[in-house]
């Protein structure tokens, strides 16, 4: 694996840019999270578009901003050099329209990236330069959740120099077992889209973490299935499997569609799906469209315990 650099942590006073790559925010949320941020000592500074709207593709999408504008700002806080830290405001779609024209700056300028769903993307490009980066909670999350939310806490302790180290209750469907290698990952969805491309992050020896929302059980086996294929299920180090929200079975009546993130009949079928390897494999992962929503940091070189008792993530 290639070696990753991990972001200088923040200090006191340091910078943190908010920016908007994919769809609109609700300006309330751009407002919780500086309050937040500045709350734990740091300065907060808006890209340009970052409370934008702009709808394209038949109004069936709106984004914060033309590509082009989002693109112009994603730039601007790599570039400047006051930003220590890059807090996406939400995901949606969009941030893919982006990459790559994006490689250069990034490549020049590392430095924290914080976001995860459509985000997952900037996540790939960071990866492909050896550069970590932060699965985690957003603008909404630090607004309602709060400074002194658990995930709020986590996320101040990794951007300022802490590491990882996760607990979690067992599911009936753990395998158990131990592995260290690498820890990538983030929404299904999009890490399935960049497979055959340079921002490929599911790579054989990884610990990959996915979850994923609004997604029909049928796709995502679809998607795991050519994972299967590709040679890549079979030779992952482990699997933690995190919440699949919002999903909808066709097969299923509406009052009985799955809302829960319990996510019973998807992580059913994901067993199945991962049934003939030998990898610890944990379910029921704090990671998604949820309100605990750990913060993990992609490209660590953590520890993965998979026991009867309890699950385990820990960077070494």
């Amino acid at each position: 694996m290639k070696a990753i650099l991990r972001p200088t942590p923040l200090q006191p006073g340091d910078t943190v840019s908010i920016v908007s790559p994919a769809s609109t925010i609700d300006p309330a949320f751009v407002d919780g999270a500086t309050a937040v941020l500045q709350g734990w000592g740091f300065k907060v500074l808006e890209s340009t578009h970052t409370r934008d709207k702009h709808a394209a593709l038949s109004g069936a999408i709106t984004y914060s901003g033309m590509a082009q504008d989002r693109l112009a700002d994603l730039r601007e806080a790599f570039e400047n050099r006051e930003v220590k830290a890059i807090l996406c405001s939400r995901g949606g779609y969009g941030t893919m329209q982006l990459l790559t024209d994006l490689d250069e700056v990034i490549a020049r300028n590392p430095k924290w990236v914080v976001g995860f769903s459509d985000i997952t993307a900037l996540h790939a490009a960071l990866h492909k330069h050896g550069i970590a980066s932060i699965h985690g909670l957003m603008a909404k999350h630090l607004t309602e959740c709060g400074a002194d939310d658990s995930c709020s806490q986590a996320l101040r302790q990794l951007l300022t120099g802490g590491t990882m180290h996760y607990e979690v209750e067992p599911h009936p469907y753990n395998r158990t077992g131990t592995a260290t290698a690498q820890l990538v990952g983030g929404n299904l969805a999009i890490m399935h889209s960049l497979l055959a491309t340079p921002y490929n992050l599911i790579k054989p020896g990884v610990i990959l973490f996915v979850e994923d929302i609004a997604e029909a059980i049928y796709r995502t086996q679809r998607m795991l299935l050519s994972l299967r294929l590709a040679g890549i299920l079979p030779q992952l180090a482990g699997l933690v499997v995190g919440q699949f929200t919002r999903y909808r079975d066709p097969l299923l009546p509406e009052q009985e569609q799955e809302q829960t993130p319990q996510c019973s009949a998807m992580y059913e079928m994901i067993s199945e799906m991962v049934a003939p390897y030998d990898y610890p494999v944990a379910f029921n992962f704090p990671i998604g469209h949820v309100n605990r929503n750990v913060p993990l940091v992609e490209g660590a070189e953590v520890s993965l315990s998979v026991k009867e008792e309890k699950v385990t993530l820990t960077e070494v």
